[in-house]
């Protein structure tokens, strides 16, 4: 594969300003013909791989679950592979793929010309990678501030957590899947793709993110002091054990459509993007990525 890439690091991740002369160096070591663009704000992401699509074979991102997030719909729309630099705050797509959190070994990564097709959520549109979800994601991202993630790294998420669980109120939604409906007070819906999301948690214990498969679970908590076994049971996706958590699956065939008394917004990966009602679905193999051996 001709090395000739499209660098882009986003200057807001944890690592981003940190580490960008170090990535440049070590993928200019490996022979790489690199086109880098500044890119001074992240939303700036996907019209900057659009402008580039034909002149690139391949696309390197540098940044956290978010940036990656912005970028997919573009790359898809050109099939272009990616190349993955973990500079954000969790990487857990990055941790999906067995990449190393190291960026020189991360380059090597790349360089080693490893690729492999990974299926991709989609919701209303919008594509995403590991986790698409709605209420208490939804409330932690509008709360977790940049310079918390900074500071405290993956521990952010869970402080932040702390701070807006107290506060959540269960809210009604309609969970459609084939000919099978169910309507449900909760207070987090998530519909999963990857393996994990949120600093590590774990989706479903078994998810893969080239499994033809969506994992939802929904968390239909009655009384407060619940939320303490989902701290031991979250990150290695052993909720489903929890009779107060809903589990269901969707495949190629199905889709997964969520509907509200009002529209609700749906975090993708991170970021803030959709609305209810919202269908969902697993489209497989829908872009290749570079993965370690």
């Amino acid at each position: 594969m001709s090395k000739k890439a499209l660098l882009l690091i986003n200057p807001r991740s944890r690592q981003g300003k940190k580490q960008f002369k170090l990535a440049v160096d070590i993928l200019h070591e490996l022979d790489f013909e690199l086109v880098v663009i500044p890119c001074n704000h992240p939303q700036e992401i996907p019209e900057i791989i659009n402008q580039q699509a034909d002149n690139v074979d391949l696309v390197i991102i540098g940044g956290g679950d978010g940036t990656l997030n912005l970028a997919v719909d573009s790359l898809v729309t050109h099939n272009l592979p990616l190349g993955i630099l973990p500079m954000g705050t969790a990487n857990d797509l990055a941790r999906t793929l067995g990449i190393p959190l190291g960026i020189k070994e991360a380059c090597q990564v790349i360089a080693s010309g490893k690729v492999d097709d990974i299926d991709l959520g989609w919701v209303n549109g919008k594509y995403f990678f590991n986790v698409a979800s709605l209420g208490l994601s939804v409330k932690i991202t509008e709360n977790l501030s940049y310079q918390a993630k900074r500071r405290w790294g993956t521990l952010a998420y869970l402080i932040t957590a702390i701070k807006v669980i107290r506060n959540s109120i269960p809210f009604e939604v309609e969970i459609i899947i084939g000919d099978t409906s169910v309507s449900v007070k909760t207070i987090q819906v998530a519909v999963g793709n990857g393996c994990y999301y949120g600093g590590g948690m774990a989706v479903a214990k078994d998810a893969k993110i080239n499994d033809q498969r969506l994992d939802l679970y929904s968390l239909e908590l009655e009384n407060w002091w619940q939320i303490f076994p989902l701290i031991w049971t979250l990150p290695q996706g052993g909720h489903d054990i929890l009779p107060w958590v809903r589990t269901l699956q969707a495949y190629p065939s199905q889709s997964i459509i969520i509907k509200s008394p009002k529209p609700l917004t749906i975090n993708t990966d991170g970021e803030l993007t959709v609305t209810t009602p919202a269908t969902f679905k697993v489209i497989p193999q829908a872009l290749r990525v570079f993965i370690s051996n």
